[in-house]
């Protein structure tokens, strides 16, 4: 099962992402696949990622992979990507194309996924290119996540509106 949930910065869409992927691993600890590269030595950043990190560390397996996703994931276990929009922030330099097709690669994996994407494209069209780039990743990223999931969730508030399911 591939899930999505997408939603503004503090939506709560981590927490319920979190919680699914609980519950489609009762007997087995799911995978936390962290996509921050702290390479950006940003320290309120690396006050969320310590928060994130309390909040999951006895309930998943976590690994830090910031580039190469489809690498570490394995048939037939649960995964959380948390999140992609940093995966997109990491890999703003690489072809769109391979971004394309590693979500691909990701998709073809009989395993359990669950994505979380920020929503970033509601508002105004950004003044720089690089901000440009990437809201327009995000967008073309997200449509493709959505097609090939089987359930997107928008995240509210902390209340999510399923707008898919199979």
């Amino acid at each position: 099962m591939k899930i999505l949930y997408f939603g503004g910065q503090k939506s709560g869409k981590s927490r319920l992402a979190e919680a699914k992927t609980l519950s489609l691993s009762p007997l087995k600890k799911p995978i936390y696949l962290a996509t921050y590269d702290n390479s950006y030595q940003d320290k309120e950043m690396q006050e969320r990622i310590s928060l994130h990190h309390q909040q999951r560390q006895k309930k998943f397996i976590s690994i830090e992979e910031p580039l190469n996703l489809a690498k570490v994931i394995k048939e037939k276990e649960t995964y959380l990507i948390d999140c992609i929009s940093m995966w997109i922030l990491n890999t703003l330099n690489q072809p769109i194309a391979e971004l394309l097709k590693e979500l691909e690669d990701i998709n073809q994996k009989n395993a359990n996924i669950i994505f979380v994407l920020n929503d970033v494209n509601a508002g105004v069209i950004p003044m720089d290119k690089e901000s440009r780039k990437f809201v327009d990743r995000s967008g073309i990223i997200g449509q493709q996540l959505a097609a090939f999931c089987d359930e997107v969730y928008e995240v509210k508030m902390g209340i999510p509106i399923q707008l898919k399911s199979i």
